[in-house]
Order: structure tokens, then C-alpha cells, then sequence
């Protein structure tokens, strides 16, 4: 009985944060369009382009100082913002797990599981499932200000907070399904391989998350947008076309609505194993002109020709292994230590997941500066396959100037290596503009100078 009062109160008191937090955003919708529209860069003009320098360090300037003083201390503050948000996220998650470990309700579920289901594989799946509820439930208010109040605050939320919750209930389904598919199939293989549970264990997540790439764009994101053909027109075949030029095998491009959502640009060449498909959203193709589409969508196919994904893939799954050796050795002196208070004394023990959570989401906290260098290698790399595919140096500038609206646009050089998962928009503009100087400057550019006119 103590167990369900601890959870009808703290359910009470996380739907009173709720109500709350709904009615102090009930109606943003005109607050958010006049912040939105004031965050905008205007497009540049033909002038202006024709007037931009050729040599790129003053061609890269005049960009950067296209970004009005308001926008860059927005943008400035949204991402700086994002930095602290980090770390209360991973504090939150401290404090979740020490609830988890410290009261009674994870052990009594495990143990009514045990009773009711028999078999360990569902006794861990339904333990899982019910972990994403709690983390969930326990999470909601700190959701409400990150992903509704904030994103309104600057502008980029369009949706309704009964929208907005409606699609994270949905998302806590897909995760309750998930959970309890990996927290079986993890612990299964935490029983069956001992002292070395943490390589096998690491193969098995990398192979999951593997599944989960060339599934998730067929089964999973569907149910949050709805995705369609391109029209016919200048977009989809040159888009195509270079797609096809490159060895994407796809016939068609398509289309989802992230504007029910946001009103960030975004675009993606996503699956694997047969389900690569083209994606951009209706956000990039209602604002950006025909070469800041092809400049995207050059850099997003680079990421598929490159093979970024498989050899992300590679590269997480080795951290994953190194996280859960770590975990593995620290888990084993936490539970020598406390494990008798936990009523958790056995990593086999699926009431451990808490800890084995909190320990290695740590293990990736720290290590953020790392992942956040092998992303921003693999963005760099198709940044310069999208510049020689698409040959649309201005386009690619004019396209990042967008991504200042909830990016840091100029960085300090330690900061850029430490938070950013992307290049800035100051070093991948002079990259562009690099680009460009080159080709102005190079042997084709003379030969068409030195040519008579006909």
C-alpha cells in the first residue's frame, strides 16, 4: 500500500506541474508568430550577391555581418541556453535514478512481475516497459519547459500544448515498446555472458541500433509526420538527379510536414539496407530558393555516398562496448557498496537498470566532446561533397544563414569543439567561400576569362 501512495502522490503532484505549466502557455500562438518572423534573415538580394568579395575571409565577413545584432543575441541565448540544459537533463536524470534505487516501487515492480509473468525475458520486458513510463512520467515537467514552453519562448514551436502532449504520449508508446524489447534482449545476454556481459551486450545494442536505422524510417517516423512525393517540377528533378548521379537508389523524393511542429529547415537522406529514402520538410521547401535546396539536399546525399551511417554505426558501437566496460567495473563497486539498501545486490538483477542507466548515460555525458567531433568530421565531409556536387557556394551560405535562427552562428574556436555537433555557420560559410575563391581563381576560371567573346 506504501508503494501505490508514493506513486498517487507523486502522480498528483507531477499533473499539478502540468496544469500549471498549460495554463501559463495555453495561448502563445501570436506571441510565437511576431518573435518567429523577427528572428527571420532576409534572403539576399542579386546586388548583393554580385557585390560579394571573392577572396574568402571578407566574403565569410560580409555573411556574417548580414545576421542583425537581435538575431545573433537570440540565437546567441537559444543555444547557449542548450548548454545548461545538457547538464540539468543529466542532473535530472542523477536524481531519477537515485529515487528509483533509494524507494521501493522499482523492486516491488520487479518483484509483482515475478509473481504475475513467470518467464525472466517478460519479467525484464515489462519491467523496461514500465521504466520509460516512469523516466517518462518523472521527466514531463522538465519536457514541458524544453520542448513546449522554450521552443515557443523563441519562436519555433507551432503546435498547441494538447498537440504537443498528445505526440509525446505517442512517443512514450514507441518507447515502452522499445524498452522492453532492449532491457530483455540485454539482460538475456547479461545472464548468459557473465564477467563478460559488457562485449557482448555492446554487440547486441549496436546490431539494435542498426535495425532501428533501416527501420525507423519506415515504421516509426510515418507516425509522427506524414511524408509524400515531391510535386513535379525544377526540385525533384534536379534533386534526382543528382541523387541518381551519386548512387542513391531512389526514384522519388519526398516531402513531410514538420511545419505542424516547427518552423526549422531541415532535410535528410535516411535509411539503410534498402530503406534510403529523400526527405526534406515543407519548412525548407516554402522558404529556400531552388540552389539552397540543391546545396542541402547535395550535402545530405554526401552523408549517403560517404557511408557516414554505417561507419557512425561502427564508431558508436565501440563506444557503447567502452561504456558498458565502464559501467560493468563501477556498476560492481556501487552494488558491493550499496547494493544491500538498493535491495539490488546482482547485475543480473533487472531492478539494476537504474543504475546501469545512470552510469553509462554519464559515461556518454562526458564523453559528449568526442561524439560531438565524430558527427562534426562526418558534417564537414558532406559539406565539401555537397559543394562539389551541387556547386552552389552562395546557396550552401544563404541555407546556413536559416540555421542561425537556433545555432550559434560565430563560436569561439574551444567552445565550437566542445558543444557543437555541427560546424558553425562562420567556419562552414568559409568553407563555402573557400570554395568558391577557388573555382573563381582556378585554371577553368581563367581559361573562360582568357576566351574571345562570340
Amino acid at each position: 500500500m506504501m508503494t501505490f501512495s508514493f506513486w498517487h502522490r507523486a502522480t498528483a503532484l507531477l499533473a499539478l506541474c502540468v496544469l500549471m505549466l498549460s495554463a501559463a502557455v495555453a495561448a502563445p500562438d501570436a506571441p510565437a508568430a511576431a518573435a518567429s518572423s523577427a528572428f527571420y534573415l532576409k534572403p539576399a538580394d542579386a546586388a548583393w550577391v554580385a557585390a560579394l568579395p571573392v577572396e574568402a575571409n571578407a566574403a565569410t565577413q560580409a555573411w556574417m555581418d548580414r545576421i542583425p545584432a537581435e538575431v545573433k543575441a537570440r540565437s546567441d541565448a537559444y543555444f547557449e541556453g542548450g548548454y545548461w540544459l545538457d547538464l540539468w537533463n543529466w542532473v535530472w536524470g542523477l536524481g531519477l535514478a537515485a529515487l528509483l534505487l533509494w524507494t521501493r516501487p522499482s523492486t516491488a515492480l520487479r518483484a509483482w512481475a515475478e509473481r504475475k509473468l513467470k518467464r525472466t525475458f517478460f519479467v525484464d520486458a515489462c519491467y523496461g516497459a514500465m521504466y520509460a513510463v516512469a523516466g517518462w512520467v518523472l521527466s514531463l515537467p522538465l519536457s514541458i519547459y524544453q520542448d513546449f514552453v522554450r521552443e515557443h519562448q523563441y519562436g519555433m514551436a507551432t503546435q498547441s500544448f494538447g498537440e504537443w502532449l498528445s505526440e509525446h504520449v505517442l512517443n512514450l508508446a514507441v518507447s515502452m515498446v522499445l524498452s522492453a524489447v532492449l532491457v530483455a534482449l540485454l539482460y538475456a545476454v547479461l545472464r548468459r555472458s557473465g564477467a563478460r556481459w559488457w562485449l557482448w551486450g555492446g554487440l547486441l545494442v549496436s546490431g539494435l541500433l542498426t535495425v532501428m536505422v533501416a527501420v525507423s524510417p519506415v515504421f516509426i517516423e510515418p507516425l509522427f509526420n506524414t511524408y509524400k512525393p515531391v510535386e513535379a517540377g525544377p526540385v525533384k528533378t534536379q534533386v534526382l538527379a543528382m541523387a541518381q548521379a551519386n548512387g542513391v537508389p531512389a526514384d522519388n523524393i519526398f516531402e513531410f510536414d514538420a511545419s505542424r511542429q516547427t518552423t526549422r529547415v531541415s532535410a535528410n537522406v535516411s535509411g539503410l539496407l534498402g530503406t534510403a529514402a529523400i526527405r526534406l520538410n515543407d519548412n525548407l521547401l516554402r522558404r529556400a530558393s531552388l540552389p539552397e535546396i540543391r546545396a542541402v539536399m547535395a550535402h545530405e546525399i554526401g552523408h549517403y555516398t560517404l557511408n557516414h551511417v554505417p561507419k557512425m554505426l561502427l564508431q558508436m558501437g565501440l563506444l557503447v562496448i567502452i561504456g558498458f566496460a565502464v559501467s560493468n567495473w563501477l556498476m560492481g563497486r556501487l552494488l558491493a557498496r550499496f547494493g544491500t539498501a538498493w535491495r539490488v545486490t546482482r547485475l543480473s538483477d533487472v531492478a539494476s537498470l537504474p543504475l546501469l542507466v545512470v552510469v553509462f548515460s554519464s559515461y556518454m555525458f562526458l564523453i559528449s566532446p568526442l561524439i560531438n567531433t565524430i558527427v562534426r568530421t562526418a558534417e564537414i565531409e558532406a559539406d565539401y561533397f555537397g559543394l562539389n556536387t551541387a556547386r552552389e557556394p552562395v546557396g550552401m551560405s544563404e541555407a546556413l544563414l536559416k540555421l542561425v535562427e537556433y545555432r550559434k552562428a560565430d563560436p569561439g574556436p574551444i567552445e565550437e569543439v566542445l558543444f557543437f555537433d555541427h560546424p558553425s555557420a562562420r567556419t562552414r560559410i568559409h568553407q563555402a567561400m573557400r570554395w568558391r575563391e577557388h573555382m573563381l581563381q582556378g585554371p577553368a576560371a581563367a581559361s573562360a576569362a582568357a576566351a574571345p567573346a562570340h
